[in-house]
């Protein structure tokens, strides 16, 4: 029995629709991750899902039992569900401890050691006493998530609990939250637009746009099998190149010849596919390999230095460009020319945009 399942679920702002159709499930403990552009339905979905919105189509369910519907609505305090901010939203009257334990409907020692526990856990331990203001925002948020803890709730709901920290201090405090959760044993859905941020906490994540869910999956599968162009463009970087079907699990490319592990009707949208079929392939800047003894020579014609490697942009004979990462030791000139080969694990194709 899955702890969370939405069924087909809808929701309109008056007559802006705003989530559609949408279906998921996540089990007891595990991390899942609503990914996707502002404006393209996320945090609705988790009002819909706290009790905060009630849908217009389809039911929410906690353990099979309906807790949103058209017909039925349980209020957010019934729920069970704890909430974490993206501003904190502590008390800044209220000691650590006294934020922590808020939502505690005990006061007593049961309560104080409760406190203590989750100091520990969030790594505060002694610092009780403190008020949010001594704190830096790494800490704030820790604090946070501490109080969502402190009821023991099914799940926690996290809402862009991050983007007001610095690019280092959200990467490490977002490995640490999944630390937590893990080691809690407490389900989560995590909202935001920073797909490095998904991939690092959530075990499964779900692209959404439009107000749909394009692809609930792993993400080591949304980036290597994604099931749909959006899906492919909106995660990791990649370019198109236009492959020419030889049989049902080998494509031609400018670059030479794929072959896929499996049949290309399997990896493509288009289900027909026969020789000569032309279709669209994905080429990650993984998938192209410096090589100095390579035959094929490409041009590059622009680098970003990322530290450990090089994005190159790359112009093949033909004026397509491909991007490959290169270790930054290889550091080429614009417009020098290098070699380069396939290393093509997984083979992402779709039937070609008119």
């Amino acid at each position: 029995m899955s702890l969370l399942t939405l069924d087909c679920i809808s929701h309109a702002y008056g007559n802006h629709p705003v989530v559609r159709d949408l279906s998921l499930s996540l089990a007891d403990g595990e991390i899942g991750c609503l990914l996707g552009a502002s404006g393209c339905g996320k945090t609705t979905v988790l009002r819909l899902i706290a009790g905060f919105e009630t849908p217009t189509q389809g039911s929410v369910r906690l353990r099979d039992v309906t807790v949103g519907s058209p017909d039925r609505q349980v209020p957010p305090e019934k729920r069970n569900i704890g909430m974490v901010f993206q501003d904190y939203a502590l008390f800044p009257h209220l000691t650590i401890a006294g934020n922590i334990g808020f939502g505690l409907r005990e006061k007593s020692a049961l309560a104080g050691r409760r406190v203590d526990e989750l100091l520990g856990i969030v790594g505060l331990s002694g610092q009780g006493e403190k008020y949010p203001h001594e704190l830096s925002g790494g800490q704030q948020q820790r604090v946070a998530l501490a109080r969502a803890l402190a009821p023991r709730p099914h799940l926690l709901l996290l809402d862009e609990p991050f983007s007001n920290l610095d690019v280092e201090l959200r990467e490490r405090l977002s490995l640490e939250v999944r630390d937590i959760l893990k080691q809690t044993g407490t389900a989560a859905i995590l909202v935001t637009h920073d797909q490095h941020e998904a991939f690092a906490v959530a075990d499964q994540v779900g692209i959404m746009h439009a107000g749909r869910i394009e692809q609930w999956d792993t993400p080591y599968n949304l980036y290597h099998r994604p099931a749909t162009r959006h899906v492919a463009d909106f995660v990791g970087q990649g370019v198109f190149l236009t492959g020419q079907v030889i049989d049902r699990q080998t494509v031609e490319i400018e670059l030479g010849a794929l072959d896929s592990k499996l049949p290309l009707e399997c990896t493509s949208s288009c289900l027909a596919c026969g020789k000569g079929c032309a279709l669209d392939i994905l080429l990650r800047p993984d998938d192209v390999v410096h090589d100095d003894a390579a035959q094929t020579q490409a041009e590059v014609v622009a680098k970003t230095f990322r530290g450990a490697e090089f994005l190159y942009t790359l112009r093949l004979d033909s004026g397509i460009q491909v991007l490959s990462l290169v270790p930054s030791h290889h550091n080429h000139a614009i417009g020098e020319k290098i070699g380069i080969r396939l290393d093509v694990d997984h083979v992402v194709a779709f039937r070609q945009i008119a």
